[in-house]
């Protein structure tokens, strides 16, 4: 055995395919067990311990309705785009910042003003600290900032601050 020599230096390995397939098969095995999963459920919440055959046989077409229906994945082949916005309205969420997009800014604007940054509102006697710097100049819509919102298929709107309500 210790005089015979390995070949796996010289072997080339090719890549046929075969591991995209074996995704796409994983990928449809998934959807299948989620499928079977969706019906049990659907069946657990509708079937009573004494049912009558019609009540059955609803049941079984509505189960056959779900078994039929088309599985989207993904959109084949979509690309995203930027929601464009020539009204200046908000489109894509709601009109107003949300609390994470204002947690967000104001961290963020905190901790550039700690680090040294100009703020961009008269700094009055009544703010002490960074983070009501920042509070105010986002009360007052002064920050230059831009938010992507972004869509699950990709698309995604650029909104400046000072559209938001």
């Amino acid at each position: 055995m210790s005089n015979s020599k390995s070949n796996t230096l010289s072997t080339k390995i090719k890549n046929t395919g075969d591991d995209a397939h074996e995704d796409d098969l994983s990928k449809l095995n998934q959807i299948d067990d989620s499928l079977d999963k969706a019906i049990e459920m659907y069946k657990k919440i509708y079937e009573k311990e004494e049912m009558s055959e019609k009540e059955q046989k609803k049941i079984n077409e509505d189960c056959e309705i779900i078994k039929n229906r088309q599985i989207i994945i993904q959109a084949p082949d979509h690309e995203p785009l930027e929601i464009k916005n020539t009204a200046n309205t908000v489109i894509t969420g709601p009109p107003t910042l949300t609390r994470f997009e204002k947690a967000r800014i104001m961290g963020s604007r905190a901790l550039q003003l700690s680090l040294g940054a100009p703020p961009f509102i008269d700094v009055t006697k009544n703010i002490f600290t960074s983070l009501g710097i920042a509070m105010e100049e986002l009360h007052q819509k002064v920050i230059p900032i831009v938010i992507v919102r972004t869509l699950p298929n990709g698309d995604y709107q650029n909104i400046p601050i000072d559209q938001f309500q």
